[in-house]
């Protein structure tokens, strides 16, 4: 008995196109955010952890770029200016970052429990600093450090010459006008003084944030109970606050570890006297942009996101962990 077959119609042009559609049309519509993250997001990185085993000055062209395995990593570690930009790193971030918390989270308090009727005014105004270019505060604070004229200095000779607070400042008379800018004691203070201004309301906002979470039952069974403020801030604001602290406090250690912008400008892009004010990121940058070596400078960059990334792992084992527990 012969075999029929019966031949399939093909489809409509409309019905495959619809089909095609369905099938490639949802990833050409997300193919835009993966091809900008490849090109600006991945491919530097991935290119950034190349560069730095090689040596390479970005002048002379791709094709002088030379393999040099660990020996930019090795340099660096015997380099005197990297380990000194570690070391202003650090001090700035620990002396700028750690009054940030201390103030901002008792400033929060009191704005969203006693002043509640200036709390989104004053909120804003501390908030301020944040969003504000770095460049034009660092300008701003550039001229207050001034050594004849600055606003800081002259408010110190009058405090010390003034008979009503002479008794306090009298004795700094001898030594003012003060070099801020010019002398190495002197420069880190004044960064980290103009760090901690920046980004102080920035804290205050995010506690305030937090606080706003805490049920207010919370203080009211405890004024019932007979708690004072000071009982109700440390037993019942800051266990619950602990996530928030944990995340402020995680960006404030990245944050602070990347100063570039400010130390830049308030020492000329130098690094000051005995580079007193040179960060890793500023140490990066004239490695890279002033001597053109670029292998190197890409070294310091990933010896910078080690550092950053251990100092955030021990802060989230000491510390993240009880307080990511905490609100379960």
């Amino acid at each position: 008995m012969a075999r029929t077959t019966t031949s399939v119609p093909p489809l409509p042009w409309s019905t495959r196109f619809d089909k095609f559609q369905r099938r490639i049309a949802p990833y050409l519509f997300i193919s835009p955010f993966f091809i900008l993250f490849a090109v600006f997001g991945l491919f530097p990185i991935v290119f950034s952890m190349y560069l730095s085993f090689q040596a390479w000055n970005p002048i002379q062209g791709l094709g002088t770029m030379r393999y040099v395995g660990l020996e930019n990593y090795v340099w660096l570690m015997d380099d005197p200016w990297f380990w000194r930009s570690i070391t202003n790193t650090l001090w700035i971030a620990f002396a700028a970052g750690i009054p940030q918390h201390l103030m901002a989270i008792p400033l929060a308090f009191a704005l969203s429990r006693g002043i509640s009727s200036f709390r989104h005014p004053l909120t804003a105004a501390y908030f301020l600093p944040y969003i504000t270019s770095a460049v034009a505060i660092a300008l701003v604070f550039q001229t207050i450090f001034g050594t004849q004229f600055g606003a800081l200095n002259q408010a110190l000779i009058y405090l010390a010459n003034a008979p009503w607070s002479a008794w306090l400042f009298g004795g700094l008379a001898e030594n003012l006008p003060v070099n801020w800018l010019g002398r190495a004691p002197y420069i880190k203070p004044a960064i980290s003084i103009l760090v901690w201004w920046q980004f102080f309301g920035f804290n205050v906002v995010l506690y305030a944030a937090g606080l706003a979470t805490i049920p207010k039952d919370y203080y009211e069974a405890a004024q019932i109970d007979g708690a004072s403020g000071r009982q109700s801030f440390f037993h019942i604001t800051l266990p619950l606050l602990r996530p928030m602290i944990f995340f402020a406090v995680t960006l404030t250690i990245i944050g602070n570890l990347q100063l570039f912008d400010q130390p830049f400008i308030l020492t000329g892009g130098t690094g000051g006297t005995s580079q007193a004010g040179m960060t890793v990121a500023m140490y990066l940058y004239r490695t890279g942009f002033e001597w053109l070596e670029m292998g190197t400078a890409a070294a310091i960059s990933w010896l910078l996101f080690l550092l950053i990334g251990t100092l955030t792992v021990i802060h989230f084992y000491f510390f993240g962990r009880s307080g990511l527990e905490s609100r379960d």
